[in-house]
């Protein structure tokens, strides 16, 4: 009778490691789609903030070089002062990617990772 328990109890003791190896794949499974479907909404968000960004950028753009154009009675010039502005801000972000704009990508990343 001691023999057939230890069967028993060993039979069961399998079936619980094999329900738990299943739950743990199973667990597994739903945590790497919950952070790649994070990733992917970010990433989607990101995309459509950046488009409507670039929008309301070169609708400004347009817009100062106008005023400024308007402003000197040379829309030329207005325009050669909205385009020196944009570059001076793509100078300044070119130069201080390193400290600022990599960080801060790397931060975002990093945060919808661990999410």
């Amino acid at each position: 009778m001691q023999m057939e328990d230890i069967k028993d109890k060993t039979a069961d003791l399998a079936d619980h490691v094999e329900d738990l190896a299943d739950t743990f794949y199973k667990l597994t499974v739903l945590k790497a789609a919950q952070k790649a479907t994070n990733i992917t909404s970010g990433a989607i968000a990101i995309i459509i903030v950046c488009t409507f960004g670039f929008f309301v950028l070169l609708f400004g753009g347009l817009a100062l070089s106008w005023w400024l154009g308007n402003l000197l009675e040379n829309r030329t010039a207005g325009f050669l002062l909205g385009a020196a502005f944009f570059l001076i801000v793509m100078i300044i972000l070119v130069l201080l990617r390193r400290k600022i704009v990599f960080p801060f990508i790397m931060y975002l990343i990093i945060r919808n990772l661990y999410e």
